[in-house]
């Protein structure tokens, strides 16, 4: 059945709804504490805004949308993810397509991608911006791969729609149409689509998707590349050799983390045939490799600019994405007889699929026997249930977005803020006419009586007139925790000044 089911682009995609679908029914079923992205989307959905700080606003908008209609719930937040996911592999697949021309390969390409952790599973785990990037970097090789081959309207329309979603999804995208025109310079046809007119429709397209970011970001470029700095700051490393030489470690340790896994899974299924096709090649091979080099090259060049020691795995997502598809590429090149790597590499894609489900599943229902909770376990629930029993909230005011955002979905008709989201300060509109929910984290080994509020949260309360009365704390167990093992919140209930 699993073969037959790789034959096409339609059955393959079938199978991926099918393993989205069980995702989704998965995180329903587990606790509904929220990761730290959940959590920040469920606290941005209550705005509609040009931008939201270190993190381009596609994904917000998309959730802000979903809330909109659907209301706040956990499936508000874990559909639209998944369904950006199954996106992500149907766009790869019809790029895959585009580039080897036989349905059966794309098929397989498209399922390919459960071999890369990043997209499989660390973007099911907790990844919601990224998740935005790797959608936008399918349906950009889609565009991009269909504009070579059989360039019309719709593929720049296309290309111009995938640039305009990935620029505003996550920064690094910006590198993206450059190495793509990098990569077709050498080829005399292939130049000859940047001088086609409808490539203006495709600039047209991506400037209207990205116009209303770009100009707030022209006004808020220190706030939104302050996370990004920090990331990549080099700490107390002396400027040199020394931490040029870590950083570029650290880039090569990130490709191999990157590519380690679906190098593995399509060398124990092709075996010497992967290996033998590697001097193979083709137009379309080389197309990859000089886009994969030109990233790789331009990614090397920020981090010896920035000083950077630190280079995450995901920020190489939109660049060597295409590897699965370049693996196939290069072994049909080479004109092997694919059918027993293939018959071979099907069953991995159902025991990938389970692992990851499986390890989504235990982190959480597991985490008492190995000692290391994850967010779902934190008994959120529970912590509103209990400061609740007295009086129901007309406004929550939380310490940040992990705590303001499991408040939301714990009462989602009421308005929660932050200190310094929008503005510094609480909102003058976030006055209530009613009792006054304040909360923020403690210290996860902390006792009852280390609940203090953190002064920086507790100055902004005095500023916009918020007084905190009956303050106090709350210490509960984790959910599948070990006896003993607690987590702690801090909380007080309050009044504004002037009701």
């Amino acid at each position: 059945m699993l073969e037959r089911a790789t034959k096409t682009i339609r059955t393959a995609g079938l199978l991926l709804a099918a393993y989205f679908l069980l995702n989704i029914v998965l995180r329903i079923a587990l606790p509904h504490s929220l990761e730290l992205d959940e959590a920040e989307q469920s606290f941005f959905s209550q705005y509609l805004l040009a931008g939201y700080g270190p993190q381009p606003p596609f994904y917000n908008w998309v959730q802000y949308a979903i809330v909109s209609v659907a209301g706040m719930s956990m499936g508000a937040l874990v559909v639209p993810k998944n369904i950006l996911l199954f996106l992500c592999y149907l766009f790869y697949g019809l790029a895959g397509r585009e580039a080897l021309k036989d349905q059966a390969l794309a098929a397989v390409a498209m399922l390919a991608l459960i071999t890369l952790p990043q997209v499989s599973y660390m973007a099911q785990q907790d990844l919601t911006h990224t998740t935005a990037l790797l959608f936008a970097s399918s349906l950009f090789l889609y565009g991009f791969f269909r504009t070579l081959d059989r360039p019309d309207t719709g593929g720049y329309l296309l290309l111009g729609l995938a640039t305009g979603i990935g620029l505003i999804s996550k920064y690094n995208f910006a590198l993206m149409p450059v190495v793509a025109l990098i990569a077709i310079l050498p080829d005399a046809e292939w130049r000859r689509r940047v001088l086609d007119w409808r490539l203006l429709i495709a600039i047209a397209v991506a400037l209207v998707i990205v116009l209303p970011h770009a100009i707030w970001l022209l006004n808020n470029l220190a706030f939104a590349s302050s996370d990004t700095l920090v990331k990549m700051a080099a700490g107390s490393e002396p400027a040199g050799t020394l931490r040029i030489g870590k950083g570029l470690l650290a880039f090569v340790v990130a490709i191999i983390a990157f590519a380690a896994l679906p190098v593995a899974v399509f060398a124990a299924a092709f075996r010497r045939d992967l290996f033998r096709a590697f001097s193979a090649g083709n137009r379309w091979t080389r197309l990859m490799e000089r886009m994969m080099l030109a990233s790789l090259a331009g990614i090397a060049l920020i981090v010896l600019f920035t000083g950077s020691t630190m280079v995450r795995e995901r920020w190489l997502d939109p660049f060597l994405l295409v590897l699965p598809i370049y693996f196939l590429a290069k072994m049909q090149a080479a004109g092997l007889d694919l059918s027993g790597g293939l018959r071979r590499f099907r069953p991995v894609v159902p025991v990938l699929m389970a692992c990851v489900l499986v390890a989504l599943g235990f982190r959480v229902v597991g985490a008492g026997l190995i000692g290391t909770y994850s967010r779902p376990n934190v008994p959120m629930a529970g912590f509103a249930r209990e400061m609740t029993r007295q009086a129901e909230p007309a406004l929550i005011v939380a310490s940040d977005t992990y705590v303001g955002g499991n408040m939301r979905l714990q009462f989602p008709d009421v308005p929660v803020v932050i200190p310094d989201f929008p503005v510094p300060g609480i909102p003058a509109y976030a006055s209530a006419d009613g009792p006054v929910l304040i909360a923020w984290r403690g210290k996860k080994t902390a006792t009852a009586a280390d609940a203090v509020m953190p002064e920086r949260f507790s100055s902004a309360l005095t500023a916009a007139g918020i007084t905190p009365q009956e303050v106090g704390s709350l210490s509960l167990p984790y959910y599948f925790g070990r006896q003993g093992d607690n987590f702690l919140l801090g909380y007080a209930w309050a009044r504004p000044r002037n009701r």
